[in-house]
């Protein structure tokens, strides 16, 4: 069916908004000055900042030899020592283990296989602590109690899955604590670094682990579909309860605490329906999910909640951290304050200001003495009245779904009739949320409105929404994103013939779809490290993702019981509906989505004799890390867009 003879159907569903927004009529604040592509994917100038547990240094990300390295400053003396010495790849993270070392982690060209190293802040060379290729390693417990050892996870014995190991920080040796049989997709410590919970799937079934003590067999709690949210979060401070995130009989998620070791005594039947007979309520939300404590491990006590609406939205249990954070936002009344760390003795604290305009400035505050010391701007260069709001919106699709998102107008110019790029985000299984974002604030710069959505199987908005996307890659939720472009059509704030769609990763599948399904919608397409042939794409899944391959059919389609759905859904096999220009860029070491789903994307449309530019870099992987690589994508995006939206440059 041809798409513009739905128009009139979307109308009488309620897809166009009768009323003009607010902002539409505000007053148009003055042009400001084209600004470098560079500044707005600089690198930061510090970031990451974290405090060591005695509360006497600070450590952070900087760039030397254009990649970002972790070095630490003393506070009292303020001399700044550099700890690693990265010169082909970022720091990938990093943590104090104790107040005298860093433990940080890295790949090697963008393949996700990372490594862990210890390095000591009084120099010396950094010691490799999983000196394995082609091994993926992530740090299960940092032990903070125990200044000799760490658990790591990692897939050294079997690609697929991961099993845990005790670390000897002073001889290096590994030993292994717990093999994984092959379906433990999770494992979980408590306050005293022993292995108490694990999670194991079948493919489409996840069931809890649990023991009482580690000399104990792990057995099994409860068994939900993975549709049913059951995340485990922490443990209660004593040990003995599990705080999780669960939709169990409901649609948001929600926080709950139960005692596994009674809860394994009792009758388990029907446990959705009747969830809060075995569950204690902690905190609920009418709108969105609620999925994230934070807590004070000097006082041992939970805190309160992080939650997520138009913005992130903070509810406390505990008044001494409430007070601290109506002390900072009463300092920042005009920006979001996020507290990053504290010292153990919770009197310094660093904390973050941020804005949808400003990408934020990290603090340093005494409650003690409420001496504030601004550590660092993440981007000075940037001039925040020269940045564009970003204001949440909502819409409503073709089968009357509320469909939320973000809005970003460029500065100047009345919200009428201007170029715009459509980006919707990755995952598909996650959301936009309100805050700087560098690529819509560089699109504004150049004059284009910027829309991002959450489209239906984003996370967030419940169980339903999330369900809701559920094979329906190419269709509903590709069908959400165009609903968004006609609605900006409809209020006269898009231009019909200069709309682009541009994404990563998901949202670059989304960009292609856009060009190969709706193909008089966009007058261009960009595609960042995003799949083109779903057949190719599963059948190419990294290994440590096989136990939830069963999963990933129920989400995507299955390549053999869905084959008709998967030829309808994969852009490749309607390339020749394709008629815009495209842009394409990849990186080769992609584990995630392998370079060969660029390049048939790019074969079959070159093939057709149409417009395509496709950048690769070799020292890549799932997206640009590399400044210097960076800087080559978004410049030749910045020209390929310029030439087909007309966008302002110099």
């Amino acid at each position: 069916m041809d798409y513009f003879l739905l128009c009139p159907l979307y109308l009488a569903l309620g897809l166009l908004l009768t009323q003009t927004p607010a902002w539409a009529a505000e007053p148009v604040p003055s042009t400001p000055p084209l600004i470098p592509m560079e500044d707005f994917f600089r690198n930061p100038e510090l970031a990451s900042f974290s405090i060591s547990p005695d509360g006497e240094k600070l450590a952070y990300l900087k760039p030397w030899e254009r990649r970002l390295n972790v070095y630490v400053r003393y506070i009292d003396t303020g001399e700044e020592r550099r700890v690693t010495s990265a010169a082909e790849r970022d720091v990938a993270s990093f943590f104090w283990k104790g107040s005298d070392r860093i433990a940080f982690s890295q790949d090697k060209g963008g393949d996700e296989n990372y490594h862990i190293f210890l390095a000591a802040i009084s120099g010396g060379k950094p010691r490799e602590l999983t000196p394995f290729d082609g091994v993926k390693t992530y740090v299960l417990d940092d032990l903070e109690e125990d200044p000799r050892h760490m658990l790591i996870s990692m897939n050294k014995n079997n690609p697929e899955v991961f099993d845990v190991y005790r670390c000897d920080l002073e001889t290096g040796e590994l030993t292994q604590i717990a093999e994984n049989p092959g379906n433990i997709t999770g494992w979980m410590t408590d306050h005293k670094g022993r292995l108490r919970a694990a999670y194991e799937t079948d493919g489409v079934n996840q069931s809890l682990l649990y023991r009482t003590t580690e000399e104990e067999p792990f057995r099994k709690l409860l068994t939900t579909s993975f549709r049913d949210d059951f995340s485990p979060l922490m443990f209660s401070y004593d040990d003995k309860l599990l705080y999780i995130a669960s939709n169990l009989g409901r649609d948001k998620t929600a926080i709950y605490t139960f005692d596994p070791d009674d809860f394994a005594k009792r009758p388990k039947k029907d446990v959705g329906p009747n969830f809060e007979e075995h569950f204690r309520l902690v905190y609920e939300h009418p709108e969105v999910d609620v999925g994230r404590l934070i807590s004070s491990k000097k006082r041992k006590v939970i805190t309160g909640v992080v939650y997520t609406v138009d913005k992130a939205r903070y509810h406390f249990f505990d008044e001494d951290r409430k007070k601290l954070q109506d002390t900072l936002e009463a300092r920042f009344p005009d920006y979001e304050v996020g507290v990053r760390d504290m010292d153990d003795d919770e009197r310094r604290v660093i904390f973050a200001a941020y804005s949808d305009r400003s990408r934020g400035v990290y603090y340093l505050y005494d409650r003690k003495t409420e001496k504030l010391e601004k550590l660092a701007a993440l981007a000075p260069w940037l001039e925040e009245e020269q940045m564009a709001p970003m204001r949440p919106i909502q819409y409503t699709s073709r089968d009357g779904l509320t469909i939320h998102g973000y809005l970003t107008l460029p500065l100047g110019v009345e919200p009428k009739n201007l170029p715009v790029v459509v980006n919707p985000h990755g995952g598909p299984s996650a959301r936009e949320t309100w805050g700087f974002d560098s690529e819509a604030q560089f699109l504004a710069n150049r004059g284009a409105a910027v829309l991002q959505v959450n489209f239906r199987g984003s996370t967030g908005y419940g169980k339903s929404f999330w369900e809701a996307g559920f094979k329906q890659w190419g269709k509903g939720m590709q069908n959400d994103v165009t609903d968004g472009v006609e609605w900006l059509i409809a209020q006269g704030i898009a231009d019909g013939k200069r709309i682009a769609i541009y994404g990563g990763s998901y949202g670059g599948y989304a960009a292609l779809s856009g060009a190969a399904f709706t193909p008089d919608l966009y007058a261009c397409a960009v595609s960042y490290v995003g799949p083109s042939n779903l057949f190719t794409l599963l059948a190419s899944i990294p290994p440590y993702w096989e136990p939830l391959r069963d999963m990933e059919y129920e989400m995507i389609g299955d390549p053999v019981k869905d084959k008709a759905l998967l030829e309808e859904i994969s852009p490749l096999f309607h390339a020749d509906r394709i008629k815009i220009p495209l842009m394409v860029a990849h990186g080769a070491n992609d584990p995630r989505v392998k370079k060969a789903e660029s390049d048939q994307i790019v074969e079959t449309v070159k093939k057709a004799g149409k417009d395509v530019v496709y950048l690769v870099k070799d020292n890549e992987g799932h997206g640009f890390h590399n400044e210097e690589n960076r800087f080559d994508f978004y410049r030749t995006m910045e020209d390929f867009l310029q030439r087909h939206l007309s966008l302002r440059k110099n």
